[in-house]
Formats: C-alpha cells, structure tokens, sequence
C-alpha cells in the first residue's frame, strides 16, 4: 500500500514537473506568437487601405452621400453607413446605346442658295476687315467662323485670323500651326475673298484701325457700327473677337457658318495624324468607346462658385483663387448648384452613364486639365469604369512632344478624339461641349450626352432616399431631350454654334415614313429649304431646359461688356474724333477667357 502511495505521489511530482516546464516554454513562445500576429495584422490593414474598390461579377458597392470625391475634411454624415449598390453591368434598355435611333433620317446641309452671290475677283470690296481672336482654341474657333461671315455682310476681305497669344492659355501658335491655312482660303474662295496679311502702302504695311463691336452684333449693326469706319480707314481690326455675330441671321449666312466651321477649318497634318493615332488605338482596345470632356480644374471650380463638400480647406483654396476676379460676384453655391450651373462630379458623371446602361467594361476616353482632388476625385470614376484612358497613356511622351508645349494644339487632339467617339459626354456646357454637340449633330447625330444638371442635381441629392432602380429610371428620364437625338433642340434656341438647325436636313423618306417626332413628345414640324431643315418643335419640358440665346451661364461671364451707348444708332458721317470717343467707350475690363473651354 505504501508503495502505491510512494508510486503516486512520484506520478503526480512528474505531472507537475512537465506542467511547469510547458507553461515555461509557452510563457517564451508569447511573445513571438504575438508579434508574428501583430506583422500579419499590419500588412492585411495596409493591404485594405491600398487596394482599389472591388467590382463583383454583379454589383459594385458605393457609398450613399458621399463627399463628391474631393476627400478633404468631409464632415461625417448620419447614413455614411448605408451601401448603394451600382450594377457593373449596364443592362439592357431596348436599343443600341452606341448610335442614334433616327440618324439616317437627317444629314448637315450647307450649299449656298442660288441666290447667294458669288464672290468674283473684280468685285469692288469695302476695304479689310482683321479680327483678333480671344480665349482657348474652341472659343477662338467661334470667332474665326463669325468673322468669315461679318466679312461676307461687310463686303470687306478678310485677312487671316490672329489667333490668342495673351491671355491665359499662353499658346505662341498662329493660325497656320493649327489650322490649314492654304485650304481655308481656298475652299472659302467663293463666299469670301480671304488674304494672309494686309497689302502695303508704300514700304510699310497698313495700319487698321482698332475697335470692338458688341455682343450678338446684328447685321444691321455691322453696317451702322464697322461699315462707316471701314470706308473710312480702308482696314479695320475688330478686337477681342468672341461672339460678336448674332445667332438670328438668315439662312445662307447660317449656313456660310457651317461651311465654315464644318468644312473649312481642318487641322494641319501633323495634327490630324496624331489625332488617328489617339483614335485607332482606342478602336484597338475596344469596337465602341465613350469621350468625357471632364472640366474640374480649381481656377474653373472657384470661378464657377459651386461648392463640392470638401469643408473649409476647399472653400479656402477656391475663395483664395476667385480673388483673381474683382469684378466677379459672390455667388450662393446651393443656388448656383440647382440651377445647373454646376459642373458634375466626375462621380455624378460615372453615375449618370451607368444609369444609362453602360457598364464597368466600357472603354473612356477622359479630356481633361488637373482635376481638383487629383486621384481621389477621380477614384468613384475609375471605380465605376475602370478601362479610364487619355492621350498620355495611349500616346508616348516622344509622340506629344511636339504638340505639348502648345495648350491649342493639344486640346486640337482632345478634340479629334472626342469627335470621332461612339458616344461624347460632358460634364459642362463650355465651348468645347457647345462646339461638339453642334458638329455631332452635323455629321450624323452622333450621341452627345450632355447633363440635364438642373434636374439632375435634386436626383443625386435625394439618392439615399431611393433604390438604383428607382435613381437609374430617373436619370434615363430627365435625359430625354439631352442624348444628342434628331430634334432635341428647338431651333434658335442655344448658340448656333452648338445646334446648327438650318444647316439639319430631313431625308423626304423620314417624313413619308412617319418617323418624325416618334422618340420625343410633342409635336414637330418641318419647312422644307432643298431638304427639308428643322424648323418649329412645340414647347417641351425638355426643350425649355436647354439653355436659350439669352440665358448665360457661369461660361458667358467671361463676355459680360455694356452693350448700351451707340448700338442701333446711326454713325455714318463720323470724323476721327468721333472714332476716338467710339474707341474709349467699348474699352472697359473683363475677365479672363480661362473657363469657357
């Protein structure tokens, strides 16, 4: 018995003996466990914090109430944590989204009337008219185009166009080096006599006289206003030349317009091969691509005076830079943002596309200066549509090299791109979106997405109040009237420069077939001219969002003059004095034409 005794206690001694010798080794392992676990901690958080947003085969988390992407010092929202979930794919909405429905119907009509006379080389002219142009190369492009057709009512010759070299944009190029010059001359030759530079007198070339007429000049004020001064000083120099020309002119001088616009303002060869460079290596990487003119710049945020969420160090960076402009007024940014004046997000812009069906696979092409926010701005974009190009990562920088030094000549190649594109996209409604959108419906009704951002912006406001369906079926509706479709736009209405209607023509088929009308409510008539051109469309909620021939937006203010003193009134018999005093009363200051591209 005692030796059992004996045998147990030496048992349990050795239990305890190996107990205590494991908890030994286990109080040594501790802290290397620990830290093995604290390193695998580590790299899994900053494995979290790197990596982008995944896209799951069927839907895309995204966060309701966001920041607008500008990611600075954003206040915590109540709901932050609620998910809105984005479909990657499009869906399917019935119709081809790469092609407008009724395009075939119409085609750009600008032939001269046979009552439109003929420019003969022994027609007496009443002297030289040079314009200087003002603003970046689309906004220049709208003055080149009017001063063909003011030369035309002035019966002057018009020497080629001075291009902007002063003011913002800082591009040394001249005409020449954008556009073909020989070939502007040439295919112009019977409208307008055109010549590179004023002739001399004597050894010296002439001295124009300088002026500036108002904005929207009429016919009738070129001939009260420049004429006098022309027969007078035999050559004239109408300064700051930016929408000068009214958009009520009749039909052959509109249609001289498209001619001159559509026609004979081609780019210089160098140009137009990058240009098809950029453009076949987008048709490489996919069959269809989109264009987004994206204008998010901070000098054009602060103009613009709409604020985006990012707390006070965006409104101390954008109230810093809209000091630049003394005469530029204190806006309120939630009712500049509810009219529509506001640029959209690039986040508002991924969301307004996949609502209207395209999906994460589609190919962008992005347009674009230094977005404010940088990456993380457009970070909900890239999300969204991933396959996110521009002409720096599609071309080499020995490719752009030549053309990089040079603002006009680059937005020239943006230009190539976004008009050859399947479907063009903007987030403004600057020279560049008004110029495009004309110029698409011109050659084919190409689709144009341009926001409805008046109404839009209650849709994204009140989106974490509403499923995708309901938020996506509601920006396909207010859309209505703004996809670049065939009569969207009543004519007259907007700047001609962006709907062109007496240069749109009907096919005599559209109407037999009764076609006309099928895809917007109200009805449309037409008046035949050849063709038959689109003239009359019945008031519209849709037609009444776009923007009239008066109705000016954040781009127009960078024209704002008084337009009041002389205009109408006759001016005939003036003397040189009077000239002086014309002079010094157009002279006022003006903003920079930095935004209006």
């Amino acid at each position: 018995m005692k030796k059992r005794n004996r045998e147990a206690a030496s048992g349990f001694r050795l239990l305890l003996l190996r107990r205590r010798r494991l908890q030994s080794r286990l109080r040594l392992l501790a802290p290397v466990v620990s830290a093995v676990f604290g390193v695998l901690f580590l790299l899994f958080a900053l494995f979290s914090l790197l990596a982008p947003i995944p896209i799951s085969r069927n839907e895309l988390p995204f966060r309701r109430n966001s920041s607008w992407s500008i990611g600075l010092d954003v206040q915590p929202s109540a709901d932050r944590g609620v998910v809105f979930r984005v479909p990657a794919a499009g869906g399917s909405l019935g119709h081809d989204m790469w092609t407008s429905r009724l395009s075939k119907f119409y085609y750009g009509c600008s032939n001269a009337s046979a009552k439109f006379s003929r420019v003969g080389v022994s027609t007496q002219r009443n002297g030289y008219l040079l314009i200087s142009t003002s603003g970046g190369l689309n906004q220049q492009r709208t003055g080149i185009t009017d001063a063909v057709v003011a030369a035309r009512i002035l019966n002057a010759t018009l020497v080629v166009p001075k291009l902007d070299q002063k003011s913002f944009w800082k591009d040394s190029s001249n005409f020449g080096e954008i556009f073909d010059v020989d070939w502007f001359i040439s295919f112009l030759s019977k409208d307008v006599k055109i010549i590179k530079q004023l002739p001399k007198e004597g050894r010296k070339i002439m001295a124009p006289y300088t002026m500036r007429v108002p904005r929207k000049c009429t016919p009738s004020c070129y001939q009260k206003r420049v004429l006098p001064v022309l027969t007078k000083k035999h050559a004239v120099e109408l300064t700051k030349f930016d929408y000068r020309l009214s958009n009520k002119l009749d039909v052959d001088l509109q249609k001289l317009r498209c001619r001159v616009n559509y026609h004979a303002l081609k780019f210089t060869d160098p140009i137009l091969e990058m240009g098809k460079k950029l453009v076949e290596r987008m048709r490489m990487k996919s069959k269809h691509f989109i264009a987004l003119h994206l204008r998010f710049e901070s000098d054009m945020l602060a103009f613009s005076g709409c604020y985006y969420g990012g707390g006070g160090k965006e409104r101390t960076e954008l109230g810093a830079l809209r000091k630049r402009w003394k005469t530029l007024h204190i806006r309120n940014p939630d009712k500049e943002r509810r009219q529509g004046k506001c640029p959209l997000t690039p986040e508002e812009v991924g969301l307004m596309l996949r609502a209207l069906g395209f999906g994460s696979d589609v190919h962008i092409y992005v347009a674009s200066g230094e977005v404010y926010g940088g990456e993380a701005t457009l970070a909900p974009l890239r999300a969204l549509f991933p396959n996110f190009h521009s002409k720096d990562t599609i071309a080499s920088e020995g490719e752009l090299s030549p053309f990089s030094s040079f603002s006009s000549r680059m937005a020239a190649l943006d230009f190539i791109v976004c008009d050859e594109s399947d479907v063009f996209v903007t987030n403004n409604n600057g020279n560049m979106a008004r110029m495009l959108a004309g110029r698409r419906r011109y050659f084919g009704h190409k689709p144009t997405i341009r926001p409805n951002a008046k109404k839009l912006y209650r849709l994204f406001m009140n989106r974490s109040n509403m499923t995708w369906a309901e938020f996506a079926s509601g920006v396909r509706t207010l859309q209505i009237g703004f996809m670049g479709e065939p009569k969207e736009v009543r004519p007259g209405r907007g700047e001609f420069h962006e709907n062109p209607s007496s240069c749109l023509c009907e096919h005599p088929e559209a109407k037999a077939g009764g076609h006309l009308g099928s895809i917007l409510p109200g009805r449309v008539g037409t008046e035949k001219e050849g063709g038959s051109t689109l003239s009359t469309v019945k008031n519209t909620e849709q037609a009444d969002e776009q923007p009239g021939e008066d109705e000016h937006d954040w781009t127009d203010m960078d024209y704002s003059e008084n337009e009041n003193g002389l205009q109408g009134k006759g001016i005939l018999n003036l003397t040189d004095s009077d000239l002086g005093l014309l002079s010094r009363a157009e002279a006022q200051p003006e903003l920079e034409e930095m935004f209006s591209d």
